[in-house]
């Protein structure tokens, strides 16, 4: 369960240690004793870092016994710099790189066949069969999908997803049954989703949650009849003005929509489509795209804009809320006086209006107008509190204020939270996590979202936490296989993004986006004695995906014939579907990173947490639970390599099993790290470092083949002095070296994503290349070219993109035959063997392909996308 950026929240049990690196148990959960505290094998350091402390007799486990040591907020932010890193290395990347590469792409020649969607079913995050030590299974959020940023929902019916990498999709029946209605756009980033007066739905793109580059969206849409069609390039609104850009709010009033971005406050009228957007306000306007400063390293966090307030009795009268969230001298409140916009120093009440104590900021008002409410992040309490970065939530009868404080973070945390722990409390992630909606029908009840949903219905006198973070924590949770979250009921999945009201056969309904999809419940549902909601809904039915995977795993099912078929997924954990399998299950829980899986029993996997945290099963962590009393019977083990507990590792860090020897692993972190016990490691001490790549550097890709070993490197990783490079040498730590790269810049000066080893001749190698070229990268040797071949073992190289379009490039495979297939941002191109041009393979979306992989007998290729789950295609199809 958990971003941007992705997480692992486990509640790590120690205590007792069990024998072959087994995380142990606490006293508490000895045989014959009660045991009703939280599970997992790394939550406690997941969410409170180093702090020590206790949950109900749970001790956290310490730095590098297999969790990552650090907060998971502050992972969230630094996994979404590094996604964003990989893409802009050298320096700052213009806007329009990803439209003009989708062009290019689109006018690529087919390569014939069709994908096929794999994960085109429920994926049950509470699956009883994988109860295991290392699982999320029984927290409660039943059956999950991928990040939905933004919600809408009317009175017919009609309910809109807008999901992070995956576009919108439609409900026609209140939630589930969904369809994809934006597939034709050249961004599948959603930031915001609003229905208008008149009932059409505008869609804005370029998720604003994370502030990655990667996210950027293509401008603001519209769909004058949402109920029956589709996003298209034509229903673009205005020009290329908010290209590049991310999208944040969309608010209506005076004829005109606002659209509060990355790079200012901008309006266009809802009327006449067509002409530019209006820049209203930008508090830095150097650093805008064509401005003196916009190559400066900072640029992209000088015009942050949140949210819009609009008086409806007087739409002349409109707030602005302004400002990075982790704080700038620009932040804070704007209105305009005099015919320019003025920052708001005073009369604001309970609500800050200091630089230090605005950072990201949602605004909701009642249908009536009369209320208006507001949450507040506050960079102060970011760098400075470790429980929370929530500043308050705030009510006022006006947007001018003044506004009251009606919650805090203590507040919350008393009232039925699952987050009462010292370093994880509600608002630890407000940057990340807001929504705010007022029940039209009565402008005291309100719905807020934070990692939890929360609901008062007396304009905050009191509150109640109806979607808490998980079930664990609670005295009604039990393991039991039995149950699907022991006696408590389903929550939502944690995170929470976007939020609606609406409804079906004239019911009511709030319909939320989480980081695991979207849930409904009545608009006035119930509760139990605790204040949580009994009647939650996943909508999440397998007819809506838009699972974020990093990777992918294929070997043969042991038990049922066919395949199992593996992936870590941005905080959904990794996904396993068997041979025989209806709906996938979740035998790992939090963000799930890179893959190894046995082509010969795909029951033995190694999966990645983050930084290079590695956990393995040889049986596909098949468990009823029973280890919560026995500790012998776990049958997931930590197996992290040593630069995880040094946190030398990059957030999704590179793992890779030699070709020719599935029991020969490679990871990289600072060293690279090789162990040849396979799947029958059960300590991070078998783990032997070979090379040690040097201070601040972190390997980005490893390959190996007959013992011959492939690492690239980053360091520093960002465009300050950006710096990358490969070093070659043997699994048995001999002949290591660095390779001198040539200062002509035959391989550019960008993100080294990805290596593929020629099967038939280890000298024989790939490489694929992140980012995009000089033409938009303004930074030093940015270069040309993504795929780059070496036939005598990485001493040089040769530019081999031809035709291949301008896209980030994220991991490449050598076919059998010869063909190599490379997986890009924007899907997956194909090169026949004898032949110079590329092809595009299928027709998937504009979504981004991070991983490709080949079935055991090399006929099927496997593509793990970041927000339209696994697909796979025959090898045969590709040319």
């Amino acid at each position: 369960m958990s971003a941007p950026t992705g997480k692992r929240r486990w509640l790590t049990i120690c205590a007792i240690t069990a024998s072959a690196g087994l995380v142990a148990l606490p006293a508490s959960a000895a045989p014959g004793k009660h045991h009703n505290s939280p599970f997992g094998a790394r939550t406690l350091t997941r969410l409170a870092g180093e702090r020590q402390h206790s949950i109900g007799g749970v001790t956290p486990k310490a730095k590098g016994e297999g969790g990552d040591g650090g907060n998971e907020a502050d992972e969230i932010a630094e996994g979404a710099d590094q996604y964003a890193e990989a893409r802009t290395a050298p320096g700052v990347v213009a806007p329009g790189a990803y439209g003009a590469a989708w062009q290019s792409l689109t006018n690529l020649s087919g390569t014939g066949g069709s994908w096929r969607h794999l994960t085109d079913k429920p994926y049950n995050s509470d699956d009883p069969r994988y109860r295991d030590i290392d699982s999320n299974s029984s927290g409660g959020s039943g059956d999950v999908t991928g990040r939905m940023a933004a919600m809408a929902a009317d009175d017919d019916g009609y309910v809109y997803a807008g999901s992070a990498g995956g576009g919108v999709w439609r409900s026609r029946t209140g939630g589930g049954h969904w369809q994809p209605i934006s597939d034709r756009l050249p961004s599948q980033s959603t930031g915001a989703l609003a229905l208008d007066g008149a009932g059409r739905l505008w869609l804005g793109t370029g998720e604003a949650n994370t502030n990655a580059d990667a996210y950027l969206g293509s401008g603001v849409y519209v769909l004058s009849d949402p109920h029956h069609g589709r996003f298209s390039t034509r229903s673009r609104v205005g020009g290329d003005e908010l290209e590049s850009t991310t999208i944040r709010q969309l608010r209506f009033g005076g004829g005109k929509v606002w659209a509060a971005t990355s790079e200012g406050v901008w309006s266009h009228s809802t009327q006449h489509l067509s002409g530019p957007w209006k820049l209203e306000f930008a508090p830095n306007p150097d650093y805008l795209p064509g401005g003196s400063k916009a190559a400066d390293d900072s640029a992209a966090y000088k015009n942050i804009t949140n949210d819009i307030a609009i008086d409806p009795k007087d739409p002349s009268k409109v707030i602005l809320a302004v400002g990075w969230r982790s704080g700038d001298d620009y932040n804070g409140f704007y209105s305009k006086v005099g015919g320019s916009w003025q920052r708001i120093t005073s009369g604001f009440g309970d609500l800050p209006t200091d630089a230090h104590n605005v950072g990201t900021v949602t605004f909701a008002r009642s249908a009536d107008g009369s209320r208006y409410y507001a949450i507040d992040q506050s960079p102060a309490q970011m760098a400075s509190n470790p429980d929370s970065g929530l500043e308050g939530i705030y009510g006022a009868a006006s947007p001018f204020g003044p506004w009251t404080k009606i919650a805090d973070y203590k507040q919350l945390a008393a009232d039925g939270s699952a987050l009462t722990t010292s370093g994880y409390m509600p608002g630890v992630q407000a940057w990340y996590n807001q929504f705010l909606t007022v029940d039209p029908a009565n402008p005291k009840h309100v719905y807020a979202g934070l990692e939890e949903v929360y609901e008062t219905k007396d304009g905050g006198a009191t509150w109640s936490t109806v979607g808490p973070y998980w079930n664990f924590t609670f005295p009604c949770w039990s393991i039991d296989p039995g149950k699907q979250t022991g006696d408590c009921s389903q929550t939502t999945h944690s995170d929470q993004h976007g939020v609606a009201i609406g409804s079906y056969h004239g019911k009511s309904f709030v319909y939320v986006g989480n980081d695991g999809g979207a849930y409904k419940r009545p608009v006035n549902g119930t509760q139990d004695v605790s204040g949580h909601a009994t009647d939650w809904t996943s909508l999440n039915d397998g007819s809506i995906d838009t699972l974020h995977y990093y990777s992918v795993g294929v070997g043969k099912d042991p038990a049922y014939g066919g395949v199992s078929v593996t992936g870590g997924l941005q905080d959904n954990g990794q996904s396993v579907l068997r041979g025989n399998d209806k709906v996938m299950g979740s035998n790992f829980g939090g963000d799930g990173g890179d893959t190894l899986t046995d082509p010969a029993n795909g029951c033995n996997i190694a999966e990645e947490y983050v930084y290079l945290s590695v956990q393995v099963t040889q049986n596909c962590a098949v468990n009823d639970g029973s280890w919560t009393t026995d500790a012998t019977k776990a049958t997931s083990y930590n197996v992290a390599p040593a630069d995880n507990a040094t946190s030398e590792a990059r957030f999704i860090a590179p793992l890779a099993s030699d070709a020719k020897s599935s029991s020969t692993w490679i990871a990289g972190g600072r060293h690279i790290w090789v162990q040849t016990h396979g799947y029958a490691i059960r300590s991070g001490s078998e783990w032997k470092s070979v090379y040690d790549l040097g201070a601040g550097r972190s390997a980005t890709a490893v390959a190996a083949s007959g013992g011959k070993v492939y690492a690239a490197w980053c360091g520093p990783c960002n465009e300050q002095g950006f710096a990358r490079g490969i070093a070659v040498g043997n699994a048995d730590g001999t002949g290591w070296h660095d390779i001198t790269l040539p200062v002509d810049g035959t391989v550019p000066n960008r993100y080294l994503s990805g290596f593929a080893v020629d099967p038939k001749n280890a000298d024989h190698v790939f490489l694929a290349v992140n980012g995009f070229s000089r033409h938009w990268t303004e930074g030093p040797g940015a270069g040309v070219g993504h795929v780059f071949e070496s036939k005598d073992g990485g001493t040089t190289w040769t530019d081999i993109s031809a035709n291949l379009p301008d896209v980030p490039a994220n991991s490449a495979v050598v076919t059998a035959n010869g063909g190599i297939a490379v997986a890009t941002d924007l899907g997956v191109v194909y090169r026949a063997p004898g032949r110079t041009k590329w092809q595009r393979v299928g027709s998937l979306p504009a979504v981004a392909v991070l991983q490709l992989k080949l079935s055991p007998d090399g006929r099927t290729l496997y593509a793990a996308t970041h927000g339209r789950g696994l697909y796979t295609i025959s090898v045969r199809d590709c040319g």
